[in-house]
Order: structure tokens, then sequence, then C-alpha cells
């Protein structure tokens, strides 16, 4: 198969292990994703050697490829890449797309309801870090918290933002996009 060719059929979990359904990119249209026009990255061309879909499938994984590859992110946190990968390879990709799926459903409700226009990196990256009982106990606290008409969309963004950095720190994860 020739690089033009490759293509990914599932938009949610890369072949590397990066969840592209919960990428602010993508979710703002700017990536149509793997293999959807952009040029392919080593990942993608390893991946067409050996004729994978998902890196983990392969016998040679982890391979040089992944040296550092979660010690920075790009667009999307990079943290989880190898855990991520792994849970994939041990539930399957199916239940991994069904638990993804409902991150996204998640993140959706999250962006539609509470951002105030600054919140899409931070919710995308918590969405991501955090596990989908975390995320929906969130979600109801900040409900019930919010029900009131007379809070405004800023204070509603601000407290989602307050307890999303409660549960981080609680779980001594940090929501911030690591650079280079």
């Amino acid at each position: 198969m020739k690089e033009a060719e490759f293509k990914r059929q599932n938009s949610l979990f890369s072949l590397c292990g990066l969840n592209c359904g919960l990428c602010s990119m993508k979710l703002g249209g700017y990536c149509p994703g793997c293999g959807q026009g952009n040029k392919p990255c080593k990942a993608a061309r390893c991946s067409l050697e050996h004729d994978v879909e998902y890196c983990f499938q392969c016998n040679e994984y982890p391979c040089p490829i992944y040296d550092h590859a979660d010690e920075s992110d790009s667009f999307i946190t990079h943290r989880n890449q190898m855990t991520d990968s792994l849970k994939a390879k041990q539930i399957g990709i199916e239940a991994y797309n069904l638990e993804q799926t409902e991150k996204v459903k998640l993140l959706n409700e999250l962006l539609s309801k509470y951002n105030s226009g600054r919140e899409k990196t931070l919710y995308c990256l918590a969405v991501n870090l955090f596990e989908v009982d975390e995320i929906k106990s969130l979600l109801k606290n900040v409900s019930e918290y919010t029900d009131s008409s007379e809070i405004t969309l800023k204070e509603k963004a601000l407290y989602v933002s307050n307890l999303m950095r409660q549960l981080a720190q609680k779980k001594n994860v940090e929501l911030k996009l690591r650079k280079r």
C-alpha cells in the first residue's frame, strides 16, 4: 500500500494511541484526521509497511517511534498515549470506541452548556485524562449547582473549571498541555 492510500476508518482513536475525538482541532474542524488529506506521519507510514490498523497490533510495538512520545503534547495530550493503546488492546477496539463515544458526548455537553468561549482546551484535556464516571459525576454536580437561571454562563464555566482543577489536583494530574 502506498502513502497516498493511507486511510483511517476510526476517527475517534488514532493508530498511535491518541484520542482524536477529544481533540480541539478535530472538534473545531481544523483537522480532518489521519489519512484524510494530511501527509502521513512516521507511525502511519510504518503501519502501512507492517499492515496493522493500530500500532499495538505490531510485533515490534513499542518501537523507537514511541521513544519520548508521551513527554510532550501537541494540540492534544499525549500523556496517556501508551496507556490508552494498552487499554484498547486489552478491552478491544469496539469497547474502547464505545468509551470514547461516551466521552465525546460528555465533552459536547460541557462545550454546549458551560463554555463561555475560553474553556475548549481545558475541557478537551480534562475529558481525555479523566474517567467517564468522574466526568459524569462532575456534570451531575454542575447541573445541580447551575440549575438556577440567575447564574451566568461565565459563572457556570468558572464553576466547571474549578471542579475540574480540584479533581485534577486530587488525581495528581496537570490540566495543561505540555510544550516541548
